[in-house]
């Protein structure tokens, strides 16, 4: 007697799909993903439904029977159908076999039995089915131990691998998601055959990849599935310029970090911190132009010089290919990638305030995203080194929280405004005022003076002199007291 889940769909809405497919005679199954995902205690939003006759003809009568405020989407062309209810998606298919012609992953489809709509499916934990029909509800079809896959974390193709990736090379890109979003390994043998197919992701379309590609960096370690693409040969096809930075070079004895490893290690870091995608391929393409820039110097090792403002100018060509939004989200992950050096940098010398204030004024609306960033590629193994970096990052952003306040204050009274200026030089409106003020905004913004009326004279004294001209303060205006 086949095992029963009956337990696992006791929702009101399969007994109703279940009793509509009844009463027009009709075998009705819940399959793929969904039948997974309960398996797996997932949540699960999209249920897919397989009947053995047509799709549509069984939708309809759902949708009949589930009456107002339903609505019954009919794709003809696929022979599917949608029944939408408020917040229920419910997708109905009839049972079918497939067919592939070489040079397209677009399958010849024809009517088949519910065996052959199985036998299908890409991964047997995506090959069961559970029976919704009164007399044998909740009865599962497993063909392919998608069950004892699922209890050994195994990602595994129903049938030979193979002709699965070949006919669809989508598929094994579905395979490393898979494996990435489950923390589930993939077997020898499929793993085997996705690395003999990996050309065949050529035909694939770069947007049907790059869903995969997000999928894969949504997922809570987005590593598994990069090292995945490296090791099968899909990465350099997919993104040349990340699998060139496998490897160690060693001359004279002296090697240079593994830079792909160390930059799946800080995509994790930031996954860990964020859930903001943009961070995460910030991450990933952080160390993008090493490849391109590293040097071997006499007397120093290893350089990379610039590798930063590089890797900057390579990000809108890399979104571009993968079809990525070439919008604010591009631009914020070019910039991460062109400041991530900052802080560090920041940290090795004298935290000062001027210095500090740059940083804020480069990164903008982004700074807590750059310090994530930063803080996550301190990889180092060495402990003490690895806590003194990140202690000096509380103190820079101690010192952001104290620069934010002191120029809310400034925001609202600046210590002298252009018609002090002008009062104070004896001068009208023109380029010298322009200048004068240029200069005190920068010297107050980048807290190279004190907030101070007197600090601003001052300063403007001495540089009115060095470009000849002379002021007076006795001219300005009085102040009830100082900002």
């Amino acid at each position: 007697m086949p095992d029963n889940y009956s337990f696992l769909i006791d929702n009101p809405i399969f007994k109703q799909v279940g009793s509509v497919a009844d009463t027009i005679g009709r075998e009705c199954y819940v399959v793929g993903g969904y039948v997974r995902d309960l398996m797996l205690k997932r949540h699960s939003k999209d249920i897919d439904f397989v009947t053995v006759g047509s799709g549509i003809e069984l939708a309809r009568a759902v949708g009949k029977r589930l009456g107002h405020g339903t609505r019954v989407n009919v794709y003809r062309n696929y022979g599917t159908a949608q029944v939408c209810r408020r917040d229920l998606e419910l997708e109905f298919v009839g049972a079918r076999r497939e067919s592939y012609h070489r040079d397209s992953r677009n399958p010849i489809v024809e009517d088949g039995t519910l065996e052959e709509d199985i036998a299908r499916r890409d991964f047997t934990i995506n090959a069961m089915a559970l029976s919704i029909n009164h007399d044998s509800f909740g009865e599962l079809i497993d063909n392919y131990n998608g069950i004892a896959d699922l209890k050994a974390r195994t990602i595994r193709t129903p049938l030979d691998p193979d002709i699965t990736f070949s006919d669809d090379p989508l598929r094994m890109m579905r395979a490393v998601r898979f494996a990435t979003q489950l923390d589930f390994k993939i077997a020898p043998e499929t793993f085997d055959a996705i690395s003999r197919n990996a050309s065949r992701i050529e035909i694939i379309t770069r947007e049907r990849i790059k869903d995969e590609l997000q999928k894969i960096m949504a997922s809570p370690r987005p590593s598994i599935g990069w090292d995945l693409l490296l090791k099968s040969g899909l990465l350099r096809l997919i993104l040349p310029e990340l699998a060139a930075m496998s490897g160690i070079e060693i001359i004279h004895g002296r090697g240079h970090k593994d830079n792909f490893y160390h930059t799946l290690e800080v995509l994790d870091n930031v996954s860990r911190a964020t859930d903001d995608i943009w961070v995460r391929w910030a991450a990933l393409l952080h160390d993008i132009a090493k490849p391109v820039t590293k040097r071997w110097v006499d007397k120093i090792g290893w350089t990379f010089h610039n590798h930063n403002f590089i890797g900057s100018k390579m990000v809108p060509r890399i979104f571009s290919r993968l079809t990525l939004p070439m919008g604010q989200e591009m631009k914020k992950v070019a910039k991460l990638v062109e400041l991530h050096m900052r802080p560090i940098a920041l940290v090795e010398d004298e935290v000062t305030d001027s210095a500090v204030r740059r940083l804020i004024n480069y990164a903008e609306q982004d700074l807590a995203d750059l310090m994530i960033l930063a803080r996550a590629d301190i990889t180092s193994k060495n402990i003490a080194k690895k806590q003194r970096f990140l202690d000096n990052f509380d103190l820079v952003e101690e010192k952001f929280k104290t620069i934010n306040l002191l120029d809310a204050e400034r925001a609202f009274r600046p210590a002298l405004n252009g018609h002090d200026i002008m009062a104070m030089f004896n001068l009208p409106q023109g380029r010298e005022v322009g200048l004068l003020m240029k200069n005190l905004t920068q010297v107050s913004r980048d807290c190279l003076i004190q907030p101070s009326r007197q600090a601003a004279i001052d300063f403007l004294l001495e540089f009115g002199a060095s470009i000849g001209l002379k002021g007076d303060p006795q001219r300005l205006p009085a102040h009830d007291s100082e900002p």
